[in-house]
């Protein structure tokens, strides 16, 4: 969970003809699952995407991040590219102490990924559903670990295999005294 401090500020409000201010709020958010589908079921598009996202998009990410109750709307026009990046930082933060190697880990760059996926993902390893609001990053770690541990073993190569049993027979002869 993050905590970001929106400043107050005074706005017009053009459509309105009138000033509108707005208090300092500190907002509690989460990404999470939960988040994710939330806005993906809004802008109809895939959240985890290489695409960049607009301003707009990235306001009602946040929007939809938010865990704190009774928010305005206008605290939201109150954000700036300052608290955008504080928040992407966050996005980015892998929030686990799991580090999963390159040759381990399966390449999904060229599939698109919604929210539905990764439900489909957590069911397929029976992950709980309160995983759902878990860090993303956390959840998406814990379904990369599921597949490696659940994949078969990989099978030795045949120099593999020979250099493991000369290691085993040498270690043998050691401890017997013997040549052979």
């Amino acid at each position: 969970m993050l905590k970001i401090t929106i400043p107050a500020i005074e706005q017009y409000d053009d459509i309105n003809n009138k000033f509108i201010t707005s208090n300092k709020q500190i907002l509690q958010i989460e990404h999470s699952l939960v988040s994710l589908s939330k806005w993906e079921s809004k802008w109809g598009k895939p959240f985890l995407s290489k695409d960049e996202k607009s301003f707009e998009e990235a306001i009602d990410y946040i929007r939809c991040m938010t865990i704190t109750q009774n928010v305005s709307d206008e605290c939201y026009s109150a954000i700036d590219s300052e608290i955008i990046k504080q928040v992407r930082d966050y996005i980015d933060a892998p929030m686990t102490a799991t580090v999963i190697s390159k040759n381990e880990k399966k390449s999904f760059s060229s599939k698109i990924i919604t929210a539905e996926i990764i439900y489909y993902w957590m069911v397929a390893a029976t992950i709980p559903f309160e995983c759902q609001k878990w860090h993303l990053n956390r959840l998406l770690t814990l379904i990369d670990v599921c597949n490696i541990e659940n994949a078969p073993k990989k099978k030795m190569s045949r120099k593999e295999l020979l250099a493991r049993n000369k290691a085993t027979n040498d270690a043998r002869r050691a401890k017997l005294n013997t040549k052979g």
